[in-house]
């Protein structure tokens, strides 16, 4: 245990950015399942609709600093790129 007084609210403040940040991990998390049961459905508008959101959450968690830009930029390209493969091609 901290003795410090400054450390003590080190320690209290650290608990709170701790349970923030498993916040946005958790909606990140979720959201990505929401997109990958979408795909399974096989519903495109469903799957770009739930797309946008797992977008929207992972912008959020880059601005409140949880997780670092590429690895958002990342999970964005590779998320586009599953529902790229699973829609079907326009035959000519």
């Amino acid at each position: 245990m901290p003795q410090r007084r400054a450390a003590k609210k080190d320690l209290r403040k650290n608990k709170k950015r701790y349970q923030e940040n498993l916040k946005v991990k958790q909606a990140i998390k979720t959201a990505i399942k929401n997109f990958k049961k979408a795909l399974d459905k096989s519903d495109l508008a469903l799957s770009q609709q739930t797309l946008k959101e797992v977008y929207k959450t992972l912008d959020k968690g880059v601005t409140k600093k949880v997780i670092h830009h590429n690895k958002a930029a990342r999970k964005k390209s590779r998320l586009s790129r599953l529902i790229k493969k699973n829609t079907p091609k326009a035959s000519k």
